[in-house]
């Protein structure tokens, strides 16, 4: 079941609130091969920083990244968004 536009919208608020979440999205947006990395292989990406510069990251949100398994960057920000609810549907963020 896909969340309501609104819904979408407040869930995208809420990782862009949290900076280093907001910078990790940011790299696989802007970086096609970094993308690549963080859905295939989460702990790589966030270890190995991008553009020089680390992820200051809390060990529970390392946790969380390291957990989510998903197909598209817009599954990823909705279950980082959504922890507890584990998606496989592209819905557009």
């Amino acid at each position: 079941m896909k969340p309501a536009q609104s819904e979408r919208h407040t869930l995208l608020e809420n990782i862009l609130r949290n900076k280093e979440l907001s910078r990790l999205l940011t790299a696989a947006v802007v970086n096609l091969n970094f993308q690549k990395t963080l859905l295939q292989d989460p702990l790589r990406a966030t270890a190995a920083g991008f553009n020089g510069e680390l992820f200051d990251l809390a060990h529970e949100e390392e946790h969380l990244i390291q957990s989510i398994k998903a197909s598209s960057l817009a599954d990823f920000a909705l279950q980082l968004a959504q922890p507890n609810k584990k998606s496989s549907t592209n819905i557009p963020v």
